[in-house]
């Protein structure tokens, strides 16, 4: 693998700028056919169409479907894009056809620079931002709708599993409590109860866990990410490439773990003296370590802070 290096400024969008850009170029360098899961604002659509692939791809934000239009309109009367809106965990509905595979499939998980610089989408902490976080219309409630529904042990263990939070039943029991009150509706009451229970030297970084946290139960993420993967799997062609940027532990270990599965042949336990399985490895991992941003990136996007780069190839 080449070293990964920033995008340069050519490939930067208003939109969105995409995240490990020169490392995703390369890992997809070879595809003709590429699945654009999460096109977000185009950034990285943008680029692989430049490299010569024609690229569909999906997003369940109507309004970064609009962007990416915008951005590749000329491209998509050219026929090598062509944009659909639905997710990525339910590709047929989005109107992808079952019969179609590609050379390259990316998914760049998260939320995009603009949908968080956006107040009015309520993916931030900043003072009076609305509770929101949907990615998509699809989402069937908003964050202040679950923080002021969802069961207290259901709402710790959220925390718990999503945002690594040790006061996970603490912070719960703040949140039931406060809403009984008040009913949650902008960002400042979430970030109230933060600072109850973790102590007025709370900050940006646990602000940043626990939002995060809502944002990825609100939009089903894990589910959708743990579901979707195998049918990636199988709408690659042989030798085509899935490559995976994440942002949290809990969509790396999902990517990592399903990764090293599809790439071992025999699963016997250890000590039988011969193979009795027959499993054949469905293809081979190709990041042995997840692909990270270099300072440089970082200094310039600094959401590439928590990217990790993950991709595995299918066999001939």
């Amino acid at each position: 693998m080449t070293p990964v290096r920033s995008a340069p400024a050519g490939r930067t969008g208003v939109y969105h700028v995409p995240v490990l850009l020169d490392p995703v170029l390369v890992l997809l360098g070879n595809a003709h056919t590429v699945l654009d899961c999460t096109l977000g604002g185009g950034g990285h659509s943008a680029a692989l169409v430049d490299q010569g692939a024609r690229v569909t791809g999906i997003d369940r934000d109507p309004r970064a479907l609009a962007a990416a239009r915008e951005r590749l309109t000329e491209a998509e009367r050219a026929g090598s894009f062509r944009a659909l809106l639905g997710n990525y965990a339910d590709l047929e509905r989005a109107g992808l056809a079952q019969a179609e595979l590609f050379d390259g499939i990316l998914l760049d998980l998260g939320v995009s620079s603009h949908q968080f610089d956006d107040p009015g989408r309520g993916f931030t902490f900043r003072e009076g931002a609305p509770l929101d976080m949907r990615m998509g219309d699809d989402a069937s409630v908003d964050a202040a709708g679950l923080l002021n529904t969802i069961d207290e042990i259901d709402l710790s263990a959220l925390l718990r599993n999503f945002a690594d939070e040790p006061r996970a039943a603490r912070l719960a029991r703040e949140i039931v409590r406060r809403r009984e009150r008040r009913a949650f509706a902008t960002a400042d009451d979430l970030v109230d109860a933060i600072r109850a229970v973790l102590g007025p030297r709370s900050g940006a970084p646990d602000f940043a866990r626990i939002f995060q946290a809502v944002r990825i139960a609100v939009n089903d993420e894990l589910v959708g990410l743990e579901r979707a993967l195998p049918v990636l799997r199988d709408r690659l062609l042989p030798d085509g490439v899935l490559a995976i940027i994440s942002y949290h532990s809990g969509e790396d270990r999902l990517v990592k773990h399903a990764f090293r599965s599809w790439s071992t042949a025999c699963t016997c336990p250890p000590r039988l003296p011969m193979c009795t399985c027959d499993n054949v490895a469905l293809g081979e991992t190709l990041t042995r370590r997840a692909i990270v941003a270099d300072d440089t990136e970082v200094a310039t996007n600094p959401r590439a802070r928590s990217a990790k780069l993950r991709a595995w190839r299918r066999a001939s």
